[in-house]
């Protein structure tokens, strides 16, 4: 199975670059930003993993990098499965805690306001397909399942909040859906999976804590994915 990882953060995805070293495959997306590692971690399974990259010294987040990141690693690796994972921000009220672990059952946009008739709202919001096989993923592993809403600020807007609230979102953060959307489009299976760094109901200030708790949700992160690439090419077979 050709499993294509898609993380934005360099910092998000070094833990599990280490763990599995993969190796750097240099200028597959020249000139591209995006970076490529990848190895073959069984017989019959590859491991790619697909970085944002950077530009101005930052690594690139948001639905404009996720998109393009997305695009061309599907139409250079064509992956039987794509998974983005990332970090995000949570709701206290929910139940979440720095460091959760979840698989999303649901991705939608919350900060796209295109107001019009039905169509218009349909593709406003999103809400695409997600891989047949991620809650069952998430209950073989003990993992949470939640909803993921995705815009393109880190902070987050009272209208925002309003979106999310009014559709079950209980994930907040800045690529899923930009991802998803381009899986759609090519009829390829997409898995997300996210650590909590903040909490979106308390007084704290999102960059700061971000910042804060980044490594050891890295780690968090990291420590799930192995366990769902060792269920998955344990126990899915290809197509």
């Amino acid at each position: 199975m050709n499993i294509c990882y898609i993380l934005a953060m360099q910092k998000e995805a070094e833990p599990f670059i280490t763990h599995y070293d993969v190796k750097k495959i240099e200028g597959a997306f020249a000139p591209l930003p995006c970076q490529l590692y990848q190895k073959q971690i069984t017989d019959e399974d590859t491991l790619s993993v697909v970085v944002n990259g950077q530009q101005h010294g930052s690594s690139l987040v948001g639905c404009e990098a996720a998109t393009l990141t997305t695009l061309k690693a599907i139409e250079l690796l064509k992956p039987d499965l794509v998974v983005n994972s990332g970090t995000c921000g949570a709701f206290k009220e929910n139940g979440a805690d720095i460091g959760d672990v979840y698989i999303a059952n649901a991705v939608m946009f919350h900060d796209r306001r295109v107001y019009g008739d039905d169509e218009w709202g349909t593709q406003t919001l999103g809400n695409y397909p997600l891989w047949k096989m991620s809650e069952n993923v998430a209950r073989a592993l003990g993992l949470k399942l939640g909803k993921v809403t995705t815009g393109s600020s880190l902070d987050m807007q009272p209208c925002d909040l309003t979106v999310i609230k009014e559709n079950d979102g209980e994930l907040k953060e800045m690529e899923a859906a930009a991802v998803a959307f381009v899986c759609s489009l090519f009829h390829t299976p997409c898995m997300i999976v996210k650590s909590v760094t903040d909490l979106l109901d308390t007084s704290e200030e999102t960059l700061e804590v971000f910042h804060k708790n980044l490594a050891f949700a890295s780690e968090q992160l990291c420590n799930a994915n192995v366990k769902i690439i060792d269920y998955i090419t344990s126990n899915v077979k290809k197509g």
